[in-house]
């Protein structure tokens, strides 16, 4: 049995998972949302009610300016398929549309357009401009400029807010795999940011010879975990190589296996296992030779720092998990009792100023905030469970002022002790 890609785009995303996308997408975004297959077709279950304004109406009134209407659909959904990203651009009447793309892992099904509207009020500059577009078509002309005149005007950052929310909510809402879009996204954003970095290096005209102190300021970024720093010197380093060498992708291969090399050996240093990271590199070597693009080898090389500075990260984590558990051993056991920094830096075996610096690093928070939390549950839980007083209970969890203990609780509970006990026992 024949199964269309129209019924398995109805099949990934429900009526009723398009409805929950539509309410929350028109919560924030006065706009009308048109779910249309590969062929250009709307899928009317998929589809706002007033997804078509008069205006795209009277279009597809004629078959001339309903075939063109199905072609700029095609148009934008392989622009958006090919560049993993939502695509903005002008029908052939001159109107703005945006095209969200539906893909599941490689797959592309369709997508859902929105933001049908002028960029500007309307005036004799769009309707000039409209009547050379649809020249030949038979609309009533009346009709036309009125339907054109109620467009909403909508500027570029307010559909561009719309279709990277609708973007996020769609895959979010389907569970679709957008793995693949968001390696097409980030090899369109690469080329992008490749592309401005090899245009001032012509319009300056003194091409730099190989960086190699950027290759030392990437270490430096691996080794302290900033992705966006290393991705940017990564990027600078890779515009040197295709600027100085367009088209050679041998010589892009070498370089970056070379690097690769850099990278693996500043991860070993770091203390991430050299056997672990000796197989990733033999596995990024050997795909790196295997792509035939510049931008599959850009992107590809991009993940593998991704890759390196997570395993340094994961490292690090590890390694402050492992300082810290004694510490948090030792206020969970010791909370109740009167203890000072210098008592739990002992048990951890750290400095008190490391001691302090590595728990704001994990927890954002001082050691005497956490500690005042651990007191503040058991006083919540004594209260509840046992019939002893405020007094008896500031005491027993570590607070030797009852001033202070009333005043903090009423600080992190939102109420005082006994108000606390009052009214949590009367639920």
């Amino acid at each position: 049995m024949f199964v269309s890609k129209t019924d398995t785009l109805k099949t990934l995303i429900r009526a009723e998972q398009f409805r929950k996308i539509e309410m929350a997408f028109r919560a924030h975004f006065d706009l009308s949302l048109e779910t249309i297959d590969l062929g250009g077709k709307q899928i009317p279950s998929h589809c706002s009610s007033d997804c078509q304004p008069d205006f795209c109406k009277l279009l597809c009134s004629t078959k001339t300016g309903e075939k063109r209407c199905i072609q700029d659909r095609i148009r934008s959904l392989r622009m958006a398929f090919e560049t993993g990203q939502p695509y903005s651009t002008l029908c052939h009447a001159g109107i703005i549309f945006s095209c969200v793309p539906i893909m599941n892992n490689e797959i592309p099904f369709g997508g859902i357009f929105l933001g049908k509207c002028l960029s500007e009020p309307f005036g004799p500059a769009i309707e000039e401009d409209l009547k050379k577009r649809l020249l030949g078509l038979r609309i009533q002309k009346n009709a036309l400029i009125g339907a054109t005149r109620n467009l909403p005007v909508l500027s570029a950052r307010y559909i561009h807010e719309a279709i990277e929310f609708l973007f996020i909510m769609l895959y979010d809402t389907t569970g679709l795999d957008p793995r693949v879009i968001q390696w097409k996204q980030q090899k369109t954003l690469q080329q992008s940011r490749i592309g401005e970095i090899i245009h001032q290096q012509k319009v300056t005209d003194q091409p730099e010879k190989y960086p190699f102190h950027r290759e030392q300021e990437l270490l430096a970024k691996v080794k302290i975990g900033d992705k966006t720093g290393a991705r940017e010197i990564l990027n600078l380093i890779l515009g040197n190589i295709l600027f100085r060498n367009p088209g050679q992708l041998n010589i892009l291969k070498v370089r970056l296996v070379e690097l690769l090399s850099i990278l693996s050996r500043s991860a070993s240093e770091s203390g991430v296992d050299s056997d672990i990271l000796l197989e990733k590199n033999s596995d990024y070597i050997n795909r790196v030779i295997t792509l035939e693009t510049q931008e599959d080898i850009c992107v590809w090389i991009s993940r593998a720092l991704d890759d390196f500075i997570d395993s340094v990260y994961q490292l690090q984590k590890s390694q402050k998990d492992t300082r810290l558990k004694p510490v948090l051993d030792y206020l969970q056991k010791n909370h109740k009792y009167k203890i000072s920094l210098d008592m739990i830096a002992k048990a951890a075996h750290l400095s008190v100023s490391r001691l302090c610096h590595l728990f704001k690093e994990e927890f954002n928070s001082t050691v005497f905030d956490y500690l005042t939390g651990l007191r503040i549950n058991r006083t919540k839980h004594l209260l509840l469970s046992t019939d002893k007083t405020c007094m008896e209970i500031c005491f027993d969890s570590g607070f030797n002022n009852l001033s202070y203990f009333n005043r903090t609780f009423k600080q992190r509970a939102g109420m005082t002790p006994t108000q606390f006990r009052n009214q949590t026992k009367s639920l």
